[in-house]
């Protein structure tokens, strides 16, 4: 999945009909490397979202606001004071450079007006939100890099800022044949690679999707082309520059299968037989949106929650030791019955022993077989069968008490693979903030200069059946037993992953006398989906009425007992239910 050249040149085609012209009415810095632009133009408010994060870095038009710190960071500060209130004159991209200029006019403190720049460089890890004045000289940086981190560029206040050329590309857009072929044939590589290591703004899918164009096999050396191959492959070149220049842009995401393969801002035709399909959206930003959102989402909450998983995890390893060295001591003590027969049989035939002697054979009447009996020559027979017995009374005592202990760590590993499933589906730091509740007063976390139980805001998700029902998903253990046991009514069915960690899926029969079998499929494969078995082809679920679903009194949150239920094996395709992005408040 490529964010290059091409691509960004299709979001600043849509930023400069949509922005230009518009005033900057909000700067806001909802994480450390992003920011979120509200631009005020006469149709009404546009948003622009632009990430420097070194793992996801994008910039699109959004109809999505995002919360912000409560105190904005320094640089957020910086840029609302200089560019609060300016006027967008001018959104620009040099040839097709992975970098959007932002030209921006304001009034100083004196009245004058000035003229500043937002350059965003989508880069990687080396992805950067740089402020400049008109001279070109840095004012500041979302993220500094100082010559301790880069020989080649310092991003710092007070340094001129300039593009590095790191690499020896041509400018696509001004490359004509002769330089076009000269470039490719010096590259002793096959023809996609060549391509796209070439020339500026080319992705190696688009590289791929211009030799298919060209009826070339990407992987065939440059070397072997005959003139035509690259005539050919040159003219797929000359249209795809073409429309760029003229912002003839058809965004698209190609699917295999179900799963999306690709994205680019032109076609890729390649993609249009077999299980291959292309998805058209109506803009790059729509496109960028649905893809990244959701993937952007969980990049960041994995960061934020890494403390909790780190504490879950800690804590799992250390019961899990514990767990594996109790059934071995539990092992050891399967002999126990062997010795209390040993004893009982010492008794009965004792006399038969004759002094110093080293076993006894003896009739087992237990099971009608001969066993050998080792003895201690300097016990008698008598003492040797008190010393069985005793034997077998500690080994007795050490198996209850390990079966009591055992059971009681299982239950707690139970309960932290619940808790890392729900980290797992986790979104929002609401969603955080219960499971850290969960942790405290399971007494994983210390609860620090005797807070209060935080307000939780976090709701289940929702979704709606094909046939009209309402099902509910617990995301953590707490939802899952308020799902069950106070907003479930008897004849509710409820669904779980079968002996598989993870979320409780509640369907509301509201007046139904019974669920259609299509409801029964989805509401299934949300438990599956919900649950760590979601990698696997298919998932057992059982499910069952919420009237022969039980909490066993002392029960950790999230576990439940149920006696009857139905089963079925099911994929964890959801791809198709409607999800509600608002549920409702449950109590």
């Amino acid at each position: 999945m490529a964010f290059d050249g091409v691509t960004i040149a299709n979001v600043v085609s849509e930023m400069r009909k949509e922005l230009l012209g518009g005033r900057l009415y909000k700067i806001a810095q909802p994480e450390e490397d992003e920011l979120l632009l509200t631009i005020k133009q006469p149709g009404g408010q546009k948003r622009l979202y632009i990430s420097a994060g070194a793992s996801l870095p994008l910039i699109y038009l959004t109809e999505t606001n995002k919360p912000s710190p409560m105190t904005a960071p320094n640089f957020c500060m910086l840029l609302r004071k200089h560019l609060q209130n300016g006027r967008i004159t001018d959104i620009s991209q040099p040839g097709l450079e992975r970098i959007v200029h932002i030209q921006v006019e304001h009034l100083d403190e004196m009245g004058d007006l000035r003229h500043k720049a937002l350059v965003v460089e989508i880069m990687g890890k080396h992805s950067n939100i740089i402020f400049c004045n008109d001279d070109n000289v840095i004012i500041d940086s979302i993220k500094h890099v100082s010559a301790a981190v880069s020989s080649v560029r310092e991003v710092l206040p007070g340094k001129p800022y300039f593009v590095v050329q790191t690499q020896d590309k041509r400018d696509a857009l001004s490359t004509d044949y002769a330089a076009f072929r000269n470039t490719l044939s010096a590259k002793a590589q096959p023809a996609f690679k060549a391509l796209y290591g070439s020339f500026t703004g080319i992705s190696p899918v688009l590289a791929q999707e211009l030799c298919y164009e060209a009826g070339i096999d990407g992987e065939r050396p440059t070397a072997a082309m005959e003139e035509t191959d690259y005539q050919a492959l040159f003219d797929a070149f000359g249209k795809m520059v073409q429309a760029v220049r003229e912002e003839r842009f058809s965004p698209s995401i190609a699917y295999t299968g179900k799963k999306p393969a690709e994205f680019a801002a032109l076609p890729l035709t390649m993609y249009t037989s077999g299980e291959d399909r292309l998805v058209s959206y109506d803009s790059m930003s729509d496109l960028l949106e649905h893809y990244y959102a959701e993937k952007n989402t969980l990049t960041r909450i994995r960061q934020k929650s890494s403390d909790l998983r780190r504490i879950v995890q800690t804590a799992l390893e250390r019961n899990v030791k514990k767990y594996d060295l109790q059934l071995r001591q539990i092992r050891d003590t399967e002999k126990r019955d062997t010795y209390r027969v040993y004893g009982e049989l010492l008794n009965t035939y004792g006399y038969e022993s004759t002094p110093g002697a080293k076993s006894l054979e003896a009739l087992n009447y237990y099971t009608g077989e001969t066993v050998t009996i080792p003895l201690d020559p300097t016990l008698t027979a008598t003492e040797n069968a008190k010393k069985y017995f005793e034997k077998y009374n500690k080994l007795k005592r050490t198996h209850e008490a390990l079966s009591q202990l055992t059971e009681e760590v299982k239950s707690e590993i139970d309960h932290l693979e619940s808790v890392s499933a729900a980290l797992d589906i986790a979104l929002h730091e609401e969603d955080l903030a219960e499971i850290k509740e969960e942790l405290t007063e399971s007494g994983y976390i210390h609860r620090k200069g005797g807070n209060k139980k935080q307000k939780i805001t976090s709701k289940p998700f929702h979704y709606i059946s094909s046939d009209g029902f309402h099902m509910y998903v617990g995301k953590n253990n707490y939802q899952n037993d308020n799902l069950t046991f106070k907003f479930a009514t008897g004849n509710d069915w409820w669904f779980h992953a079968k002996k598989i960690p993870g979320s409780h899926v509640v369907v509301k029969l509201d007046n139904a006398e019974e669920l259609p079998d299509r409801t029964f499929e989805e509401a299934a494969r949300l438990a599956a989906y919900y649950s760590k078995g979601r990698d696997q082809e298919k998932v057992e679920i059982d499910y069952v009425q919420k009237k022969h679903v039980k909490k066993p009194g002392g029960a950790k949150p999230g576990f439940v007992v149920y006696y009857t239920n139905y089963s079925m094996a099911i994929d964890s395709d959801i791809s198709g239910i409607k999800q509600v992005t608002a549920p409702p408040s449950h109590s």
